[in-house]
C-alpha cells in the first residue's frame, strides 16, 4: 500500500515548528501555474527561536546536517500552512542549500542532506528527491548555519 505524504510524516514522529514569518519584504511562497517557489528558510525551532553558529567554527558538520532537517521541517510548515496539506505536493523540483561555513569547509553536499533526506522520507524517493545545489557563504541571515529555498510541483 502505498502511504500518503501526512502519512510519510507522521510515520518520522518528527513536529513541525511554526511556519516562519518573512524577515523582510517577500512572501514566504508563491504558486505560480502547478508550482510553489518557496523562499529561502532559516533553521526555525519549536520555540519559533533559530539555531545559530557557523559550521566548522561554531559547529561540526553532524550538527549542520541536523540544522538542514530543521531547516526542511520549516518548510514543510510553510508548506503546510498555505497548501492545507503535505499530500498536496506531488514532488520536489529544486533545492538550493546554503551553507554558513568556514573558507576551509568543503562537504555543503552532506549538510544538505539533512533536509534532502528528509523530503525523501516524506515523498519517497522518486517524488521527494529533485535536482539540488549545495554552496557555502561566508554568512547568513542572523549567523544561521543553513537557509535553503526550494520548489515543488503541486499535485
Amino acid at each position: 500500500m502505498i502511504m500518503t505524504a501526512e502519512e510519510n510524516f507522521a510515520n518520522l514522529n518528527l513536529e513541525l515548528p511554526p511556519a516562519p514569518t518573512p524577515m523582510g519584504v517577500y512572501k514566504p511562497c508563491l504558486i505560480v501555474d502547478n508550482f510553489i517557489y518557496v523562499s529561502g528558510h532559516g533553521t526555525v525551532k519549536m520555540d519559533g527561536s533559530r539555531i545559530i553558529g557557523r559550521i566548522g567554527e561554531d559547529m561540526d558538520i553532524e550538527e549542520g546536517k541536523l540544522a538542514a532537517r530543521q531547516v526542511g521541517l520549516a518548510i514543510l510548515a510553510t508548506l503546510k500552512a498555505n497548501l492545507g496539506s503535505l499530500d498536496r505536493i506531488k514532488r520536489v523540483i529544486k533545492v538550493l542549500g546554503m551553507v554558513n561555513c568556514t573558507s576551509d569547509f568543503e562537504r555543503h553536499p552532506y549538510v544538505i542532506n539533512g533536509c534532502s533526506e528528509l523530503f525523501a522520507a516524506v515523498w519517497g524517493t522518486e517524488n521527494g528527491i529533485g535536482v539540488r545545489s549545495a554552496v557555502g557563504f561566508g554568512s547568513l541571515p542572523e549567523n544561521i548555519p543553513v537557509e535553503i529555498e526550494a520548489m515543488f510541483e503541486l499535485a
